[in-house]
């Protein structure tokens, strides 16, 4: 049976409520190599972030996406004690960020070596922390694949296809998922392993089309953005009118405690999804079994394993 791989252990389907595809609780968004990266007390950490959880939880979010991975502050020892604080679960990833956030080690390890330490989180555990690794998370450049990138996309390729999971990427521009996509084929993996991360940004629908007839997932996750909720609204309807409705996956792209910042910083509820933009769908006329398809059913299929 499928089930979510996340802090509190493997979810089924009935075991969930609503999940959030696309979140953060804790991110450095510092490179690597300055000073207090990645750096802060667990406790000021739960301080900061259980209310946001337990705000989530008020609405019938019982699961989100943590989406920091290697290169932008990943801490799963942290966010352990965090849903383990609010009883909230959490998927936390393996994977590596896009250059110039690709850690030394990345750069240097050679495709089999990034593939084995992939799967090692994917069936084992990340470092010390007694918590698998729930997914893939990776990113593109913005202005097309690094060598390193291609390199890493290659080997998470493979261990996705070893362990069942989901490689959700964090691509800006259409044709550079094109191109992911492309090498993805190559390798072997089916497109319904990938997660078209930050989907909205492609504002050309007939390449957003092109890219979901492929089959991968294409994720609207920043919902929430000032001024945006008519794009979403618009773009979401036009897929689902296309018959898209199974790939479509919704999140904020919000929280969370910085370390860069005194106290964490303020963050931004994990609510506006279900406060304000759901309803406009509905008014839209989208019923509420497509809703709950969008909320529920279809970020765990994409990422259960």
């Amino acid at each position: 049976m499928s089930s979510l791989v996340t802090t509190l252990g493997n979810l089924n389907l009935d075991q969930v409520g609503d999940i959030l595809a696309h979140e953060h609780v804790f991110v450095d968004l510092r490179t690597w190599d300055k000073p207090g990266y990645a750096q802060a007390d667990v406790n000021d950490v739960i301080r900061l972030m259980v209310p946001e959880l337990e705000k989530a939880k008020a609405l019938g979010i019982t699961a989100l996406v943590e989406c920091s991975t290697c290169g932008v502050g990943r801490r799963v020892d942290i966010l352990k004690a965090v849903s383990e604080a609010a009883n909230f679960a959490l998927l936390a990833p393996t994977g590596i960020y896009r250059e110039p956030w690709v850690p030394a080690w990345a750069h240097a390890a050679n495709e089999k070596e990034l593939y084995q330490w992939m799967r090692g989180e994917l069936l084992g555990f990340i470092d010390s922390t007694g918590v698998q690794a729930g997914f893939i998370k990776l990113s593109a450049g913005d202005d097309g694949l690094t060598a390193t990138e291609t390199k890493i996309l290659r080997a998470a390729a493979m261990a996705a296809m070893e362990s069942n999971a989901v490689i959700a990427s964090h691509t800006i521009r259409g044709r550079v998922v094109m191109d992911s996509l492309d090498i993805l084929s190559q390798v072997g993996l089916p497109l319904t392993k990938y997660i078209w991360v930050h989907a909205q940004n492609e504002k050309d629908l007939d390449l957003t089309l092109r890219i979901a007839s492929r089959g991968c997932w294409l994720e609207y996750d920043g919902i929430g953005t000032e001024g945006m909720d008519a794009f979403y609204l618009e773009r979401i309807t036009t897929l689902l009118n296309h018959g898209y409705g199974d790939q479509i996956l919704l999140s904020h792209d919000r929280g969370w405690y910085d370390p860069a910042k005194p106290g964490g910083g303020t963050p931004r509820p994990f609510t506006y999804l279900h406060e304000s933009f759901l309803p406009k769908l509905a008014a839209a006329g989208i019923d509420q079994p497509v809703l709950q398809k969008l909320i529920k059913e279809n970020p765990f299929h994409a990422f259960a394993r």
